[in-house]
């Protein structure tokens, strides 16, 4: 088993495939150019796929295909395929910005992946090329369609809040949830981006104000739904489909329940 220096016991492996993406989000990366790892420095895929089955055979049951965006990297239906093949492996997922995902849902649903998370931060076209830099939500929009239509489900849609640029929409991803199966999730903002470090404060909105807001025009329960799905506490809003999630990234801290590690 794997055990880390707290006594918790590990089942969940993280995989950055590539540091690579078609977005510059402002909470993220620089908008200048960004100084990649060189190719010849990235594990293989065949590397990776060592890794995960040793970590299978430490009890790690779910593993995450992160980025990057890693749709950008070449070989990654193949590489899904690979990982299905490994026995003990449970769940298999994806975290990708839905740029590319029209292109691939089928395909890794076919290959073996089980299900998405999938970056959005607005609904509004301006609004989202503000927050990507130059990204398509027609494209992100027809991502989630297109893992809808392969099943690619629970369909997790993250999206961070950032007062003062896409607070004002939360009634609207909210209602995503009303007619589709789609979980939510509300992020608190925590900047990494050049953009937003200086003013963070001022763009910080806690998860504690988006849900006295909701409350006042909506009625909503808690689902109970274990520690191994992650630091989101979930409500379903009466009468929907999908699910509404918090993530309280800074506001308070959930490492305690915390089963994952990193590659």
């Amino acid at each position: 088993k794997l055990i880390d220096n707290f006594g918790r016991e590990i089942s969940y492996l993280r995989v950055s495939i590539t540091d690579r993406c078609n977005y510059r989000c402002i909470y993220c990366k620089p908008e200048e150019q960004f100084e990649f790892i060189p190719h010849e420095e990235i594990l293989r895929y065949e590397e990776i796929v060592e890794i995960i089955e040793e970590a299978v055979n430490l009890g790690v049951t779910k593993v995450r295909i992160t980025g990057g965006e890693p749709l950008a990297r070449k070989g990654v239906v193949d590489f899904i395929k690979k990982l299905k093949e490994i026995k003990k492996l449970e769940d298999i997922s994806l975290t990708t910005n839905g740029f590319f995902l029209s292109e691939y849902a089928e395909k890794l649903k076919d290959a073996g992946l089980n299900r998405v998370n999938i970056s959005l931060d607005s609904l509004q076209e301006e609004k989202y090329k503000r927050i990507t830099r130059g990204g398509s939500l027609e494209k992100a929009l027809k991502g989630i369609d297109s893992a809808l239509k392969a099943g690619l489900l629970p369909i997790k849609i993250n999206t961070v809040l950032i007062r003062g640029i896409n607070d004002d929409e939360v009634e609207n991803f909210v209602r995503l949830t009303l007619g589709r199966p789609l979980n939510i999730r509300f992020i608190e903002f925590m900047p990494s981006g050049e953009e937003l470090k200086d003013n963070y404060r001022d763009k910080f909105i806690s998860v504690l104000e988006i849900k006295e807001s909701l409350a006042e025009e909506y009625s909503f329960r808690p689902i109970d739904i274990n520690s191994d799905n992650g630091p989101a506490k979930y409500y379903q809003i009466k009468g929907g489909q999908g699910t509404i999630g918090f993530i309280t990234a800074l506001s308070q801290h959930f490492c305690k329940t915390c089963n994952r590690i990193r590659l």
